[in-house]
């Protein structure tokens, strides 16, 4: 049964990564999508609203299921988590140059565990949370780039800091 992994900070989850998770989710046996809990950048939501964010989004997958984590590189969650594959969306240009040095360090830091990068949709290919969240914050409608959930608690975020 293969499983697999597919890390991110997700601040916030957006209609691209839920494609990457749901293309995946009909490739492995089961997928779990690993919120970081401690990303190098300063988020919007809390680790507990990115984790219940994507599990509102991914709910109607039965082989999905979202748990935060934190001080693991991605191989060593994946071994922890009995996964053998790491999932990456891949956009077109600067992406598979970070995603390739990416995964050759987890190759060198675990040989059994394989990444698997999926490319994303092509209506997705623009999609960027810092993007999204800087439109959001200039009060633009983000709802056709999020989940509805995602669009009302950033709309609720904006409107409690205005």
């Amino acid at each position: 049964m293969p499983r697999a992994i597919y890390p991110g900070s997700f601040d916030p989850v957006h209609n691209g990564h839920v494609d990457v998770a749901t293309r995946a989710s009909k490739v492995f046996d089961h997928l779990t999508i690993a919120v970081y809990d401690a990303p190098p950048k300063r988020v919007l939501f809390s680790t507990e609203e990115r984790v219940e964010l994507f599990k509102e989004s991914t709910a109607q997958l039965p082989n999905v299921e979202v748990i935060s984590f934190s001080g693991l590189v991605a191989p060593d969650l994946a071994r922890q988590l009995n996964a053998k594959f790491i999932v990456r969306g891949l956009r077109a240009g600067f992406d598979f140059e970070a995603e390739f040095e990416m995964a050759l360090m987890w190759r060198n830091l675990d040989p059994d565990v394989d990444v698997v990068c999926l490319m994303s949709a092509l209506q997705f290919q623009f999609v960027y949370s810092s993007r999204i969240k800087e439109v959001a914050r200039l009060g633009g409608d983000v709802g056709s780039l999020v989940p509805v959930s995602v669009s009302a608690a950033m709309e609720s975020k904006f409107a409690s800091a205005s």
